[in-house]
């Protein structure tokens, strides 16, 4: 029997691992994904995550609210969305554990810590991850007890550009802490710059993602990794997990393990899924929270043409970040909003996802030459719980592993419309100072940045988890994703993940040990 079984190898399942097999425990983690072979065929533009076999339909879930299409796919493979993420490595703010009522807005969400409490595990994370970053001209900076393990590239001509823009609009740019190796040293090759990082995985294995700088360590020391293995239920008798059923797709049969703890991190949309398709929500006193508070950000990619070719090197550029707008005087009204959210710098897309994503009749235009003009901006606004976003199971369906369907609905509030909105506007004037003169903005809406769904609480008729990630009415569960935040903040959630399940990790370890 396994120590401790892992289900899921994005962050929160690679940090688990991380703390307990570093505490000698014995560990099998199944990922339903395949590996993602590196190599010159990332470099091919193509490549991008949707147009890959690990975005998977083979359990598409049907959106009846507020998704880019009726069915969407989930990407699968070990690193989970690391894999294919930018690699921005934000904390949130100190304030986001105890947010304002305009966020909870009788939501009942709430932080079980503080800042203060993940800020140990924020700086393991930072190191783990070999974040660069330096947040000495951050407006909104948390405190922190260790330094960045690098310090961030230097700044592009198109970077400088938008620095000193933001800077004449009286702003305080600052660098986007990246999980990017910058040095060439223990076997692997430094970031070259390419502009194939967001949505691609990395070609050189630069971009430190939970597959290259976590879990091929850990196989080393004793980590057992199944791929290609889908959790299909999770058997639970007397108050604990006593089996957890999956299907093995390479060997095409049914296969079942155990272990003494079981650690759930499929994801924010994955994880409810399985909870619910178990019906683990009949054990919980916060049954009815399993699937809500479906929460994503109200996020927007801005571009502006230039006259210039903002970027004629076309080297990667997605360096600097403002957080002026992060927070609001005191004085200013409630509604309007008193905080707005990010913005974040973003290198050029490649001209052929541009051309995927265009509206008709754009689609069917080369965009080769326009969008070397373009210079562009990421805007997160924090959205609100509510017990209406959320997913659920449909039992009168089934996918292709035998699951019940799930289902997804989510919709902003007008406050969270006006937030990014508001955000959108403030880009606008940074990307004029640069020569834009002209704007496209992409409402994003994906699930990419999915938390909230079994999140974590102090209130037990509220919170399907305790402070340390433990599924309540279950002894030997917990769950460590982007399912258990109880708000979003307005940074990117991948740290706080990381650090929430070292947390939870460390003190599993701890609790065992003593």
């Amino acid at each position: 029997m396994y120590d401790a079984l892992i289900i899921g190898s994005g962050f929160g399942g690679a940090m688990a691992a991380h703390r307990l097999v570093r505490a000698g425990w014995r560990v099998l983690m199944l990922e339903r994904g395949d590996w993602v072979p590196r190599g010159l065929e990332r470099r091919d533009p193509r490549a991008s995550v949707e147009r890959t076999p690990y975005y998977s339909r083979e359990s598409a879930y049907r959106c009846l609210l507020g998704g880019e299409a009726d069915e969407i796919g989930a990407l699968f493979c070990v690193g989970g969305p690391s894999v294919f993420y930018g690699g921005a490595s934000f904390r949130l703010r100190e304030d986001d554990f105890t947010p304002d009522a305009g966020i909870v807005n009788g939501s009942k969400a709430a932080w079980p810590f503080g800042y203060d409490a993940l800020e140990p595990w924020y700086g393991e994370a930072e190191h783990i991850l070999g974040v660069a970053g330096d947040d000495a001209d951050d407006p909104t900076r948390p405190p922190r007890s260790t330094p960045y393990p690098q310090q961030p590239p230097p700044l592009t001509r198109l970077s400088q550009r938008f620095r000193d823009s933001a800077l004449e609009l009286g702003l305080r740019p600052f660098p986007i802490p990246l999980a990017i190796k910058y040095s060439s040293d223990n076997g692997r090759p430094a970031c070259d710059g390419c502009r194939l990082c967001d949505t691609y995985a990395c070609s050189l294995e630069a971009k430190n993602d939970t597959d290259v700088a976590v879990i091929a360590p850990l196989r080393d020391r004793g980590l057992e990794i199944r791929a290609n293995t889908a959790v299909t239920r999770l058997v639970e008798s007397n108050g604990r997990i006593s089996e957890v059923l999956a299907w093995d797709r390479a060997a095409q049969k049914a296969v079942a393990f155990k272990a003494r703890h079981v650690i759930l991190a499929a994801g924010a949309m994955a994880s409810p899924h399985l909870l619910l398709a178990s019906g683990l929500e009949r054990v919980n006193p916060a049954g009815a929270a399993i699937g809500a508070y479906l929460m994503r950000h109200a996020c927007s990619m801005v571009f502006g043409f230039c006259n210039d070719r903002p970027d004629p090197l076309k080297v990667f550029h997605k360096h600097l970040a403002v957080m002026d707008y992060y927070r609001a005087a005191a004085s200013a009204p409630a509604d309007p909003p008193r905080r707005l959210g990010s913005i974040q710098q973003i290198s050029t897309p490649p001209h052929i996802l541009i051309e995927s994503r265009a509206p008709a009749p754009f689609h069917r235009v080369p965009l080769h030459g326009f969008v070397e003009h373009l210079a562009g901006a990421l805007v997160i606004a924090e959205d609100e719980p509510q017990a209406a976003n959320r997913v659920n199971v449909n039992w009168a369906e089934r996918d292709a592993l035998g699951l019940p369907r799930l289902e997804v609905r989510h919709s902003y509030t007008p406050r969270d419309e006006w937030r990014r909105r508001a955000l959108v506007r403030r880009a606008k004037r940074i990307l004029r100072g640069i020569g834009a003169w002209s704007f496209y903005t992409h409402k994003i809406r994906t699930f990419s940045h999915a938390v909230g769904t079994v999140r974590m609480g102090l209130e037990p008729e509220a919170s399907p988890l305790d402070e340390w990630g433990r599924f309540r009415g279950i002894e030997n569960l917990r769950v460590v994703d982007g399912s258990a935040l109880p708000t979003s903040g307005a940074v990117n959630p991948s740290l706080t993940i990381a650090a929430v399940a070292l947390r939870s990790a460390g003190q599993l370890a701890s609790e065992e040990s003593a």
